[in-house]
């Protein structure tokens, strides 16, 4: 445990075990597209409905 002015502030741990913690919990590319969740989380605008600015013709 490394502390900073007292207050804890990170944790040494061997190599090995820092890279099966960090592929343990990051899902990978792969996953990614093929999860279901992921494409219903992003919500997108209706298309057709951007409001434009009216644009002087150039004389």
């Amino acid at each position: 445990m490394v502390t900073r002015r007292g207050t804890e502030a990170a944790v040494l741990v061997p190599v090995q075990e820092w890279r099966r913690m960090q592929s343990a919990t990051r899902p990978s590319l792969k996953q990614l597209l093929l999860s279901d969740q992921a494409r219903t989380d992003m919500s997108l605008p209706p298309r057709g409905q951007a409001k434009r600015r009216s644009v002087k013709p150039l004389l």
